[in-house]
């Protein structure tokens, strides 16, 4: 079964805390966990060396035998400077849609031409 560096939820209602666990890919997000790793408390400042803690010395090894951190965990590990995270890019899910870039033309078109534009 494959390992992931992932967190797992803990705290209260509106008091989340998180703990970086390595747990089986297919167990439940605040299952049962394989080793604690570090945690991280997202309540308190970016500046705060406590708001994220990591074991690097375990990470480092769980890494080595093929463990796949998630996405914020990746984040956490680049910042920390254990491992490198792809950078990610899709322009496109910025552009307007579909019908945004139609009213965007008309208006254009009001705009420039003198014309009125046409209704939908």
């Amino acid at each position: 079964m494959s390992v992931k560096i992932r967190m797992s939820r803990g705290g209260t209602k509106q008091k989340a805390y998180y703990r970086i666990v390595a747990m089986h890919s297919r167990d439940a997000r605040d299952g049962r966990y394989i080793e604690r790793l570090g945690t991280y408390d997202p309540r308190l400042g970016n500046d705060n060396p406590k708001r994220v803690v990591l074991n690097e010395e375990r990470i480092k090894y769980w890494l080595s035998v093929g463990a796949q951190p998630s996405d914020r965990v990746a984040r956490f590990l680049d910042k920390a400077g254990l491992t490198k995270r792809k950078a990610r890019s899709n322009p496109q899910k910025a552009q307007p849609k579909a019908k945004a870039q139609e009213r965007a033309k008309a208006a254009a078109a009001a705009a420039g031409g003198g014309e009125a534009p046409a209704q939908a």
